[in-house]
């Protein structure tokens, strides 16, 4: 299991897929409004841990889906509670975000995760000497409802290149954040990504019409099934 921090932000680089310049995240739209904010995020989980809180559902349905020591890439990492996680429970596990606040509050926190700031909308871990495709890749914590619209698709086509032939993508956000599930739905089927369970809860409730969060696990749309 590799540790330590790659840095490689590319924030409004010219992207080598799409031919322009890609848009900044929500998320660092608001890092730029307020210096602060990542800060804020970085506090307020580590009190929750502090706490006690549990925040570790997202990670325990993941070690579920995977066999020990399986190949994790948490997209969208934040300050590292599912990767840490994960890398705590066995697996080998790959954190990317955006924000460079965020991966050293990780790498302080979770040792054991190799830590890569990157904007998922350009992602090519090749880039940082990772040629293997993940077993499994989760992005949680509403990670696709802080992306910019415009490199939502883009998004889900590089977790498509990353991901192992049978591996699975499980994606988790919250709806009414301006990104629906039939949106994303759309989304994951032009980026070659199929449908394998829905859920309305990380801890495996079923969704119904009411439901006010989504979790889906995707595959590759060409896998037998």
């Amino acid at each position: 299991m590799r540790s330590g921090t790659t840095t490689g932000t590319r924030l409004g680089r010219r992207g080598a897929h799409n031919g322009g310049m890609v848009e900044q995240s929500v998320w660092m739209q608001k890092v730029a409004a307020d210096p602060g904010h990542s800060a804020w995020y970085i506090d307020r989980m580590r009190g929750l841990a502090r706490a006690g809180d549990d925040l570790a559902g997202e990670a325990r349905l993941i070690d579920a889906m995977a066999e020990r020591g399986s190949h994790v890439l948490d997209a969208g990492c934040g300050p590292g509670r599912v990767a840490g996680a994960l890398a705590a429970a066995g697996h080998d596990v790959v954190g990317v975000d955006v924000d460079p606040a965020l991966i050293e509050a990780a790498q302080e926190d979770h040792p054991g995760p190799r830590w890569i700031v990157e904007d998922l909308a350009e992602l090519d871990l090749s880039a940082h000497g990772i040629s293997t495709p993940f077993d499994v890749i989760v992005c949680a914590g509403n990670v696709m409802t802080f992306l910019a619209p415009s490199t939502r698709g883009a998004v889900l086509r590089r977790f498509r290149e990353h991901l192992a032939p049978h591996g699975r993508v499980t994606v988790g956000f919250g709806t009414g954040r301006g990104y629906e599930p039939d949106e994303f739905f759309a989304d994951a089927a032009a980026a070659g990504l199929a449908q394998d369970l829905v859920l309305g809860t990380w801890d495996l409730r079923p969704r119904r019409e009411d439901s006010s969060f989504l979790v889906a696990v995707l595959s590759h749309a060409s896998d037998d099934r």
